[in-house]
């Protein structure tokens, strides 16, 4: 989508303040919130965008160190509003927050970028294999599939411009290996206007790409019905998240988030991964860089970067496009969306995606809100969020996109700002505790902190899937580990002389949930990725096991007891489906339990 001026139009810097700059231009200029500038500075041009529009100045932020820029520069207008290209070449890439691919500026300038180069998202000179799959004659509506090329594991749809007003005819088209910038189709409008169709297309990165679509009712926004399988326990049993909701990771530093996200990112149940380092450290983005083209995907038998594009714009790298970075990010999610695709994009960390609103803001003089964050911060969120969800395409097809936003608190202050507005977003809160840290119990997920929306909204597909008890019984063990918790408080001021036997088991029956369910070695291949079936018997067992009756003669045999059979399920945790020892751990597991179950007395 474009809005291009048909001739340059200019405009003068009259101020300048940090990466903000004050521009005045003639009353006959038409300029819009959003639209792209360049600021020429000697032979450089510095890319920026328009935030806010007065009478005939206009406050722009530069995307780039703005040393150098003087009033009385030059800042030439494009006419077209912040946008990202879309299009086949986008999976398996590393781009900065306005979609340059960073790899192609290291090779063209090194590894300190100069400023004011830009280089296509897209390589131009790639060809692709196009197979039209509509007649000519054939009409389509807007985001109706045109044709397709294959791009590793995918079908890379072709789809009809998103912003048309109604269905196009189309005129002509051809099949055969282009370039993404060649002519593979013409279409003509409902207003009989006839326009061309390369293999990609541009979107503005501040707009929904179902907006348009969603009001003319060429595509409809479904209520999410089905689980996100990430493989880790404690989210797919106790917290889950919808395929197309929302949740975010909320967590103090040494809490494990980025651990968390990558195992996330690697066995959820989705065909594409989009990750937005938006002022991650930069140490942490490098190592994922590095690991993804190593690492083998479960799903498709290649790596896991062929179905990841990750946008990074680091705590290191300009502010101002750390805050458009998220939103380059969300649209490529909208994109594959759009194909019927379901894609999860984890945005790492929205607390500084907000530190660089609160920088803007403050240059641009607004009235400040709490923690001087900017009075539409909840707004903000509240938008983001909003563009994930379950879209029935035009084709018939139905995509998802999931967004877990990681969120950094001060402290790990919950009570922060930022945090208390994702908190009244998102669906499913995954609190991420320094003391579970500190203990070593990975995930550091609290159980009694997190919490899920999801649970009873895909109640149906639980009874379906799983088990037709499977919320309640979920719901139980919740209470059991707030039971056990209560104990232990109890326990820390009066000992364990201070408790009956019986509230003393019940304590060791929470703290096995917690060791042997709840917990999750990231670091083993086996037990960092337990498919929902496996989770299904492992539930089943442990429930078994916490609602028998045992019979101790005192604490220390009840210790005893379920120190061992903690053992043997984490050792059954570790061990292959297929491998004898699966099935041994079992039995040892069950034999264990009847020596103690009630009438029977410890010998």
């Amino acid at each position: 989508m474009s809005n291009e001026k048909t001739s340059a139009v200019f405009a003068t810097v009259i101020g300048v303040k940090e990466s903000l700059i004050l521009i005045e231009f003639d009353e006959a200029v038409e300029v819009m919130k959003n639209e792209v500038g360049y600021v020429h500075v000697g032979d450089e041009r510095l890319k920026a965008e328009i935030l806010r529009v007065r009478r005939r100045t206009a406050d722009m932020q530069v995307f780039e160190d703005t040393r150098g820029v003087r009033v009385g520069d030059r800042v030439e207008l494009s006419g077209e509003m912040l946008s990202a290209t879309l299009g086949p070449g986008l999976l398996g890439q590393v781009f900065d927050g306005l979609l340059n691919p960073l790899h192609v500026l290291a090779e063209k300038y090194g590894f300190f970028l100069p400023r004011g180069v830009s280089v296509s998202p897209l390589d131009t000179n790639k060809k692709w294999q196009f197979t039209p799959e509509i007649e000519i004659g054939g009409t389509l509506p807007p985001g109706g599939v045109l044709g397709s090329v294959p791009e590793g594991p995918f079908k890379h749809k072709i789809m009809i411009p998103f912003n048309e007003a109604g269905p196009v005819k189309v005129t002509w088209i051809r099949g055969d290996s282009f370039s993404i910038n060649e002519v593979v189709a013409r279409y003509q409008t409902s207003a009989g206007e006839e326009r061309e169709l390369t293999l990609a297309q541009r979107w503005p990165i501040r707009r929904p790409i179902p907006e348009n679509l969603l009001r003319k009712r060429y595509v409809e926004r479904q209520f999410p019905a089905i689980p996100l399988t990430t493989a880790t326990r404690i989210i797919d049993t106790f917290f889950p998240i919808a395929q197309g909701g929302t949740g975010c990771i909320p967590g103090p530093f040494g809490a494990g988030k980025t651990v968390l996200q990558s195992l996330i990112a690697r066995y959820s149940s989705v065909d594409i991964v989009i990750i937005v380092a938006c002022g991650e450290r930069a140490g942490e983005v490098v190592e994922t860089i590095h690991e993804y083209p190593e690492t083998a995907d479960p799903r498709t038998g290649g790596t896991l970067m062929d179905r990841t594009i990750i946008i990074c714009n680091t705590s290191s790298m300009p502010v101002a496009a750390r805050e458009a970075s998220i939103y380059t990010g969300i649209t490529l999610g909208e994109y594959f969306r759009q194909m019927g695709y379901h894609v999860l994009l984890i945005a790492d960390s929205t607390s500084r995606w907000a530190q660089a609103m609160r920088e803007t803001s403050g240059r641009m003089e607004e009235i400040p809100g709490e923690e001087a964050f900017p009075a539409y911060l909840d707004s903000a969120i509240k938008n983001l969020y909003e563009r994930a969800g379950v879209i029935r395409c035009a084709d018939g097809t139905t995509g998802t996109l999931t967004l877990i936003g990681t969120v950094s608190p001060a402290g790990g202050n919950f009570e922060e700002p930022v945090t208390q507005s994702t908190l009244g977003t998102v669906k499913t809160f995954l609190g991420l505790s320094a003391d579970r840290a500190y203990k070593r119990f990975y995930p550091a997920i609290d159980p009694l902190l997190s919490w899920s929306r999801y649970l009873d909204q895909l109640a149906p597909w639980f009874k379906k899937e799983l088990d037709a008890q499977w919320v309640d019984d979920v719901k139980d063990m919740m209470t059991l580990l707030e039971r056990g918790d209560s104990i232990y408080q109890i326990m820390q001021v009066t000992g364990e002389e201070g408790i009956s036997l019986e509230d003393f088991i019940e304590w060791q029956k929470s703290v096995l949930l917690d060791m042997a369910y709840l917990q999750q070695d990231a670091f083993d291949e086996v037990d960092a990725n337990m498919p929902r079936e496996r989770q299904l018997a492992s539930f089943r067992l442990l429930k078994k096991l916490l609602r028998t009756e045992f019979k101790f003669q005192d604490k220390d045999a009840a210790r005893d007891f379920f120190t061992r059979i903690t053992g043997l399920y984490k050792n059954w945790n570790y061990s292959r489906a297929d491998s004898p020892d699966y099935e041994r751990y079992i039995t040892e597991i069950e034999q264990l339990a009847e020596q103690y179950q009630s009438p029977h007395l410890m010998p």
